[in-house]
């Protein structure tokens, strides 16, 4: 719509209630600010939880590193990977084995990621992020 006759030309996505949702509201070298806690180490976040993840370097995932993820009352459909300072291409196998396992995965730079886990989860997307701080 065209802002001289007097509409809206942006459309404002739906903010998730951050009580009832784990909302990343801020990450930094070697942080991560979910809810209310301030995180030091890789995490994985859920819509529900996050908690401490135990990969440290990309290249050390695997799909056991995630497997949590898929279970549960509503297991996740999409993860978004937050490799560190840079994206890094996943080995086929991997890629393979979490499609296998009923994950999309996309892997982006922890910024990234970040931000993308929190538009997906404002659409209400069964959606996870995996991230490595920068």
């Amino acid at each position: 719509m065209s802002p001289a006759r007097g509409e809206p030309d942006d459309k404002t996505l739906p903010a998730p209630d951050p009580s009832q949702v784990q909302v990343i509201r801020s990450y930094g070298p070697g942080r991560f600010v979910i809810g209310e806690r301030e995180w030091r180490e890789p995490v994985l976040v859920t819509p529900g939880a996050t908690s401490a993840w135990s990969v440290t370097r990309m290249e050390d995932l695997t799909s056991a590193s995630v497997a949590a993820l898929r279970e549960g009352p509503e297991p996740v459909e999409l993860l978004v990977l937050g490799c560190g300072a840079r994206a890094v291409f996943l080995p086929s196998s991997l890629r393979t084995d979490l499609k296998a396992a009923g994950l999309s995965v996309e892997a982006l730079d922890t910024g990234s990621a970040c931000r993308t886990y929190n538009v997906l989860l404002a659409e209400g997307r069964r959606v996870a992020a995996a991230l490595i701080p920068i």
